[in-house]
């Protein structure tokens, strides 16, 4: 179809096209006309945030949850840089994202005009394309580009500049229809060498996740190790991309893995990496699994090429889709005798992941457990940056794919907009956004939007009076030389009161399940202010030990 439209009616016509339903916005006079378009177009739900930050968190959660780009829309200047924090997290965690920004007109450009900014060049190298748009005929072929760009191969954001004056340009523009991720067989020669080095390993392990999982890739991939016993341990925070309760689940690495399951990985003659990059935090600072390996073969899977042999040497590099290797993989194993290593690693990781208790006031060990008897098994936990968090890596069970939305680029403040935009997308499943103290005070102010659209969550906020993390490396590094990391917090429970939910206060471990069961027999949002001891600074570490007694 070619009509004449404005600007602004052609891009949310485009984004219509790509199957848009939903944009999270920070409103600004340099996108008017794109707002104007918005107010005739009911098929896109428009959500109206706080902050730019927690706009583009949003985005990039639903990005997540979807794998269809999540779209945020801010205007120039401040509301881009505040944008910035999503993007980066889209970046490192490889989430199809799309974030629009209004823009200076043409005839202002290089004048340093009120907010200016070069916006393809200040985001180039945290984002998969950069670009302005300057002709309202092109919008859809920009747009249908951005959403091909930002899913394939490694998912990535995209950034798109509008000019204020191009959105109330009228053209004629030829629509675009919907762009769909390319599919990305695996070749069946490299699939049968890679099963068949596995197979003949004698202490093989997998790491799965980052780029491109699904929860049918979940359950291939979980069935193939199955069948051959294969443990299979998930990268930092993407725990979810195997169902906790898969027979060869070895649990996560990270910040505060099984000892167990790091001994596992180091004594491993073949590693199977799919779809993860074996970042820094996965691997411990690139010294668990170095890049040269020696002594161990590594069989690296990832749907983009340039991933691949970019960091590690790979002994054999398949450029595939995570879902397509899954399903060549389980087809070619349908008859296999499993060896008995996955289920020495399911048993290990079951161990670990049960709390035992502690000298505490309030233990966040049995508070995991409290909660894993009473939510249901599909809920969705958020969470952002912070010691606080290792509680639920460690002792929660995901269930598979969405069931963990947490920035493997350590950004806080990401919990509270991520339950955001997962109650919207999954409204008739439980959310629970995860917050230290630190943590929630940088997008607290969501609530706002949470409690405006109607959404129903949890929200555990732990307060131990301190960012904990870097708390625990000054005590590793600096002993006693407390500078910097002390807080003082306001009363969550009255703050949420404030905002219009409902909360509680618990200060001691036997006070937490039933402030939980009147906490999940609320109609909307449920607070729970947890106050904590610094001395508990990790499941497993405490402020004296770090000190050296």
């Amino acid at each position: 179809m070619s009509n004449t439209r404005s600007g602004g009616r052609i891009l949310i016509d485009a984004l219509l096209a790509q199957g848009c339903d939903r944009i999270f916005c920070v409103p600004g006079e340099s996108y008017l006309a794109a707002l104007d378009a918005l107010y005739d177009t009911p098929e896109i739900d428009l959500i109206v945030a706080r902050q730019e930050g927690g706009v583009s968190y949003m985005a990039e959660a639903d990005g997540a949850m979807t794998r269809r780009p999540g779209v945020a829309f801010v205007t120039r200047g401040p509301g881009a840089t505040n944008a910035t924090v999503g993007v980066h997290v889209a970046y490192q965690d490889s989430t199809p994202m799309l974030l629009l920004i209004g823009d200076v007109g043409r005839g202002d450009r290089d004048r340093e005009g009120f907010q200016e900014i070069d916006f393809p060049a200040m985001f180039a190298p945290i984002a998969k394309w950069a670009a302005r748009i300057d002709d309202a005929a092109r919008i859809p072929e920009y747009v249908a580009r951005a959403y091909a760009t930002a899913m394939s191969g490694r998912p990535g954001p995209v950034v798109l500049a509008l000019p204020e004056d191009m959105l109330t340009d009228t053209a004629a523009a030829i629509d675009r229809t919907r762009v769909e991720r390319p599919i990305q067989p695996a070749d069946p020669a490299l699939v049968e060498d890679a099963v068949a080095r596995i197979r003949a390993a004698r202490n093989p392990i997998a790491i799965v996740g980052g780029a491109g999982w699904t929860a049918e890739t979940g359950r291939q991939f979980a069935d193939f190790a199955e069948r051959i016993g294969l443990p299979v341990a998930c990268a930092f925070r993407r725990q979810d991309a195997v169902a906790n309760d898969a027979p060869t689940y070895a649990g996560n690495l990270g910040y505060g893995p099984s000892p167990k399951l790091v001994a596992r990985v180091k004594n491993a003659d073949l590693i199977l990496a799919v779809g993860a990059r074996l970042g820094e935090a996965t691997t411990d600072g690139y010294e668990l699994i170095a890049p040269e390996h020696s002594g161990q073969a590594l069989i690296h899977v990832h749907p983009d090429p340039n991933e691949l042999q970019r960091v590690y040497r790979a002994d054999l590099a398949l450029c595939a889709g995570v879902e397509e290797f899954a399903t060549a993989a389980a087809a070619l194993v349908a008859d296999a005798t499993p060896s008995a290593l996955g289920a020495e690693a399911h048993a290990e990781w079951l161990a670990w992941s049960t709390p035992a208790p502690r000298e505490a006031k309030l233990d966040l060990g049995p508070c995991v457990a409290a909660m894993r008897e009473r939510l249901p098994a599909d809920s969705i936990l958020c969470n952002g940056a912070g010691n606080f968090s290792s509680w639920w890596h460690r002792y929660w069970r995901y269930t598979g794919l969405v069931s963990q939305l947490a920035p493997t680029n350590g950004s806080m403040g990401y919990g509270m907009p991520a339950a955001v935009a997962a109650a919207l997308r999954f409204p008739d499943r439980q959310i629970v956004a995860l917050a230290g103290d630190g943590d929630f005070m940088m997008n607290g102010q969501e609530l706002s939007t949470a409690i405006r659209y109607g959404c129903r969550m949890l929200i555990l906020v732990i307060d131990n009076g301190s960012y904990g993390t870097i708390r625990m490396h000054q005590e590793r590094r600096y002993p006693r030389r407390l500078s910097g990391t002390d807080l003082v917090n306001p009363d969550f429970a009255a703050l949420a009161r404030a905002y219009g939910a409902w909360a509680e206060t618990v200060e001691e471990t036997a006070d937490f399940a039933p402030a939980l069961d009147r906490a999940m027999q609320q109609d909307g949002i449920a607070l729970l202010h947890l106050k904590t001891d610094v001395e508990q600074i990790g499941p497993a570490a405490t402020i004296t030990g770090l000190r050296g007694g």
